[in-house]
């Protein structure tokens, strides 16, 4: 992954919160908030953008089936959106090393 991009996609981390960066020598990234309060979709809506249903303009189609095709894909959008909020970071990292050991998940 080229650098430009990786540190693009860190500044709109940083940006929405999700990370918090130090300057310097000794600095570096950090989650800013503890990794069972971020999901999937805050991290792919801060670097993606909203997550939203859009369909492109097709005026062969009649006003019926593009109202239903428009309600189906907001379905789907709207079923992705709250499995994505479900999925913590939490869930996808395990625990420092330490942590295990005294008993923390």
């Amino acid at each position: 992954m080229p650098e430009r991009f990786l540190l693009q996609v860190l500044r709109h981390l940083v940006a929405r919160g999700i990370l918090a960066s130090t300057r310097g020598v000794d600095g570096g990234y950090r989650l800013e908030r503890p990794a069972k309060d971020i999901s999937l979709l805050d991290v792919i809506e801060a670097i993606d953008g909203p997550m939203v249903t859009t369909l492109p303009l097709n005026e062969n189609l009649p006003g019926k089936s593009l109202a239903q095709l428009k309600k189906a894909i907001s379905g789907v959008t709207d079923q992705v959106r709250r499995q994505l909020a479900a999925i913590k970071l939490s869930h996808l990292v395990p625990p420092p090393a330490g942590d295990l050991k005294r008993g923390r998940n």
